[in-house]
């Protein structure tokens, strides 16, 4: 299913002894918790691009509060996934929606993201899925048709990738910050949903769309995780305990007949 990223070979990738390699040689290491690193040096803007370390760590310290969990939770109703689909999450971050929902469900899934430091923390919490770093914006390094259902939480919109590695009859979840999403921090955001749907328009059709919505009581430690995870400056004033909403716009699509 893996696919060589060195560009001009994209043949398929076999496992070996701590290491993946293709046809041609071209070899990757299985790091001691289990991930593998595709990134190529061209793929790449910066020294260590994506996620940082702090920004990771307050996101897990915000699901292991139980912040997220609601959100969770209305993701697994909508997308109904079962343990026959192939599941790959584009953009997974530390992996905790793939991540719950494969060990509950028992799907196969596949955790995608450019950051080295969030795909060490999610191939450390869950062991039991595969977990790639590679620029989902560029390639995705999997075969055409690999999944029944490609996810996308705040992450990835690389429409034409994710028609190619989604399988004819299968299913893409995107989902967007809601407009009311961190309204206390950032402010009242536009409604993305349009946009959202024209952008994926050419490849993908719209089947449904939902909005989970939740709020929590969070302390001046919290607030400050969250603003590090979306990368807001710290505010002159003190951080402050306050209630914070999070909410997201779920759209379910199906994919249109390969031209």
């Amino acid at each position: 299913m893996l696919l060589c990223p060195v560009r001009g070979c994209h043949l398929p990738l076999k496992s070996e002894e701590k290491r993946v390699v293709c046809a041609r040689g071209h070899s990757f290491d299985v790091a001691r918790s289990g991930y593998v690193n595709l990134l190529q040096p061209q793929d790449r803007r910066s020294d260590q691009p994506g996620d940082t370390a702090d920004a990771v760590a307050g996101r897990r310290r915000l699901h292991d509060l139980g912040v997220t969990e609601p959100l969770l939770r209305g993701i697994g109703e909508f997308v109904r996934a079962s343990s026959k689909d192939a599941v790959l999450d584009a953009g997974c971050g530390d992996g905790f929606y793939l991540g719950t929902l494969a060990r509950e469900i028992g799907f196969d899934a596949h955790g995608v993201d450019i950051s080295t430091a969030a795909i060490e923390a999610a191939a450390r919490r869950y062991p039991g899925c595969e977990w790639i770093v590679a620029n989902a914006d560029l390639l995705l390094p999997f075969a055409d048709g690999s999944f029944s259902l490609v996810m996308s939480i705040t992450g990835r919109m690389n429409a034409a990738e994710f028609r190619r590695v989604l399988g004819d009859s299968g299913r893409l979840l995107v989902a967007i910050p809601a407009p009311e999403d961190l309204i206390e921090l950032r402010g009242a955001a536009r409604d993305r949903t349009a946009r959202t749907v024209e952008t994926f328009a050419q490849h993908f059709k719209l089947l449904d769309q939902r909005r989970v919505t939740t709020a929590a009581d969070l302390d001046a430690d919290a607030v400050r995780d969250v603003l590090h995870s979306i990368y807001r400056p710290m505010r002159a004033k003190p951080i402050e305990a306050m209630r914070v909403t999070f909410s997201l716009d779920l759209l379910l699509f199906n994919p249109r007949n390969r031209s």
